[in-house]
């Protein structure tokens, strides 16, 4: 998902910043929400730990670029499942912007869209969670197809952020529209395949019993609400 440099531009990467922003402000009301639930050092393990993790989907799990972005394995429900909303959030942020800092500094430009294509479907992904995942039910304990409703909503947000940051940057040209297209087609293989991987990782979960009621995961990954 990290936008074509060059996409956008000039006057028009005010809009990126601004969104950025808007989603700065609300990870930090989630952040202060957990903070007064599970404590500082629960948020900032998790927040660590998601920052590592995304660091390493984006080095090192294969991606490819298709069009006017790149398809990542960027498993953002599998985040949010496995430590809540706000250290995902802070995760994705945070690795995103080490990725550009050391290894991708011609990114940085486009990291408002970036992060912004990122967070905002997680933080809609977190609220269909609430009507998807019924309050009796631990995550552990998901079906398929409410994963693949998460996983819908994730990647279906991201591919709606990338196609709006091209046609604001490219307009309704022809060559842009097939790009965004092609980018869209090629990003249903990572719709497809998330689902499994969050159950395969819920399910190891659910063998880790320790972990239940630790700092490390979110209480909800072994327990009812």
């Amino acid at each position: 998902m990290h936008i074509e440099p060059g996409l956008v531009d000039g006057a028009k990467l005010a809009l990126s910043y601004a969104t950025a922003a808007a989603c700065g402000g609300y990870t930090l009301k989630l952040s202060a929400d957990m903070l007064k639930k599970d404590g500082a050092a629960a948020l900032l393990l998790r927040a660590l730990l998601a920052t590592a993790l995304v660091f390493c989907f984006f080095e090192v799990l294969p991606h490819h670029p298709v069009g006017v972005s790149e398809v990542h394995l960027i498993l953002g429900t599998t985040l949010m499942l496995l430590f809540g909303a706000a250290p995902a959030a802070v995760g994705l942020a945070g690795g995103l912007l080490i990725q550009g800092l050391f290894f991708a500094p011609f990114d940085l430009p486009q990291y408002g869209m970036n992060v912004t294509t990122l967070l905002v479907p997680l933080f809609a992904t977190a609220a269909l969670a609430r009507r998807v995942i019924p309050d009796q039910m631990a995550y552990v304990d998901l079906r398929y197809g409410q994963a693949l409703k998460l996983s819908l909503a994730y990647q279906g947000g991201i591919v709606l952020w990338v196609g709006f940051w091209a046609l604001y940057g490219r307009g309704l040209g022809a060559e842009n529209l097939v790009s965004i297209g092609s980018f869209g087609a090629a990003y249903m293989s990572v719709v497809l395949a998330e689902p499994l991987i969050d159950l395969a990782v819920l399910a190891l979960a659910k063998t880790l019993r320790g972990l239940q009621g630790s700092a490390v995961v979110e209480r909800r990954l072994h327990q009812a609400a």
